[in-house]
């Protein structure tokens, strides 16, 4: 995928003028089926949710939609890319080319008029506001297409973009057959609403809280917390100055387990092409952040 022109028009939200009521209805009633999972606790659950939670937001965001499909920080199989894809859409945050394209909006028009989910624009607007009240474009393969040119190059991610939901689904109604109500509650409601949040706290969050190690344009900071929520992605300021490094945690202390991940995967050949920064240019530019602090 790499050397392809990325397109960096701004996504238009129209801020507040409506409300989205099938993304809010859905999300509602996955917040009720998350607080009712509570009261339906157990150990087989529990796991069951949380392994389905490393391989949506863990294999699925990080690794995929993000560090591979949005930024093409490293090569891997076609079957293992269409694969990451698949378990991005488990997240229920949309298809390959929606995520994609809203991703690198972001980064090129980071903070400024134009981001997606600035927290500029309200701290709950750059959480969820931007789902809730922004454009719906979850389903709008051809309008998304334009700035993941890329992706849109493959049938695949066509199709994937557009029936995003059918994953997810699937997985609820076979949790619901196989596992009753409660893991239904679990690795269905729990699972997405606790995902979710994850992803839009990097969104906000990183954005107000935390460190910056590095001068970017942008409010960018990291944050140890969220990037063991994340599975790395907490070092937000890290990533925002390399934004292609495979590596977002890039001191040995920076917990990063995709980047863990990925090593292990470098390992058995599944992963190769894997871009870095070089040492000396993180010291460079890191003495330079600090004089001018």
């Amino acid at each position: 995928m790499s050397g392809d022109i990325v397109s960096k028009h701004a996504i238009h939200l129209a801020n507040g003028q409506k409300i989205n009521w099938v993304t809010t209805l859905i999300l509602a009633g996955l917040h009720i089926g998350a607080f009712a999972a509570f009261f339906v606790f157990s150990w087989k659950s529990f796991f069951v949710a949380l392994a389905l939670h490393w391989v949506a937001v863990g294999w699925g965001i990080s690794l995929g939609y993000h560090r591979l499909h949005t930024h093409q920080s490293y090569q891997c199989p076609r079957w293992l890319e269409y694969f990451f894809a698949v378990c991005g859409t488990m997240t229920l945050e949309g298809g390959p080319m929606f995520w994609v394209g809203t991703h690198r909006v972001h980064h090129a028009k980071s903070d400024k008029p134009g981001d997606p989910h600035s927290p500029n624009e309200g701290t709950f607007w750059s959480h969820m506001g931007w789902i809730v009240f922004g454009e719906t474009n979850h389903n709008n393969s051809q309008f998304m297409a334009k700035h993941a040119p890329d992706l849109a190059r493959h049938k695949f991610y066509w199709f994937l973009n557009t029936y995003h939901w059918i994953p997810v689904v699937a997985t609820g109604l076979a949790l619901l057959a196989f596992g009753g109500l409660p893991m239904f509650l679990w690795g269905f409601c729990l699972r997405i609403v606790y995902g979710l949040h994850c992803t839009w706290l990097i969104n906000s969050a990183t954005h107000i809280f935390g460190s910056r190690r590095f001068e970017t344009s942008d409010d960018s900071r990291n944050s140890f917390i969220l990037a063991v929520l994340t599975f790395g992605e907490g070092w937000h300021n890290n990533h925002h100055a390399h934004q292609t490094s495979a590596r977002h945690g890039m001191l040995w202390y920076e917990f990063d387990i995709s980047w863990i991940t990925l090593k292990i995967l470098k390992s058995v050949g599944l992963v190769w092409g894997v871009r870095l920064v070089k040492p000396e240019v993180l010291a460079r530019e890191q003495n330079t952040a600090e004089l001018a602090a």
